[in-house]
């Protein structure tokens, strides 16, 4: 995919969805980062489930740590991997009360020192949150930039790396969302959704399907 075609493609996807968001709910920055480490091997539907309870409970770090792992765990059974992302989770309120006086704190280096949290869920936090142009490489992304030819990686790494070389300033900062949502309603993995897939004129994938 060359540059005209990258302009493109964001111009498509800006135009169909000017202002995108995240599909976890939230309230705070705190919800965001706490929504984000649950999300790992869950959909988002899933987590809103889930967090819509425990966040009625425990909506900021001191109110979470009381209530604990085992409590924090009651609330989250439903989500995949729910005892070790409580551990994580009520670890990570710990640290944000002793070391950053219960604020999430704005630098990639001090998130990924929170327990539970690496790249991906740093870069989630540092886009949605504070307006940063980090691109979190999920499933979705890692899968639309290979297929389409746009940031083509053999890591999550390589093809974040990629797509902060290749996608344009203006539309970096919503990049994240647009990629996401795109590979997670249109651009499927099993059967991508060509037919109707705004941005197939651009597209470098040699197996476009009939679907729609």
């Amino acid at each position: 995919m060359n540059g005209a075609a990258i302009e493109t493609f964001f111009a498509t996807l800006q135009a169909a969805n000017p202002q995108p968001a995240s599909e976890l709910r939230y309230s705070s920055v705190f919800e965001l980062l706490a929504a984000v480490l649950l999300s790992a091997q869950a959909t988002d539907v899933g987590v809103n489930k889930a967090t819509r309870r425990l966040f009625a409970i425990a909506p900021t770090p001191a109110t979470m740590l009381a209530l604990g792992e085992a409590g924090v765990a009651e609330q989250i059974r439903t989500i995949g991997l729910y005892r070790n992302k409580a551990r994580h989770l009520v670890e990570t309120c710990r640290l944000l009360i002793e070391r950053h006086g219960g604020a999430v704190p704005r630098s990639r280096e001090a998130l990924e020192a929170l327990p539970g949290v690496g790249r991906k869920t740093a870069n989630v936090v540092l886009n949605v949150a504070f307006g940063e142009p980090t691109i979190a490489v999920d499933t979705h992304i890692f899968r639309v930039g290979n297929r389409t030819g746009l940031a083509p990686g053999k890591t999550p790494l390589a093809v974040e790396l990629k797509l902060l070389q290749r996608v344009p300033a203006a539309y970096r900062e919503d990049a994240h969302h647009w990629l996401i949502l795109h590979g997670r309603y249109v651009c499927q993995a099993r059967r991508p959704r060509c037919a109707v897939c705004s941005v197939a004129s651009v597209c470098g994938f040699r197996g476009k399907t009939s679907a729609g």
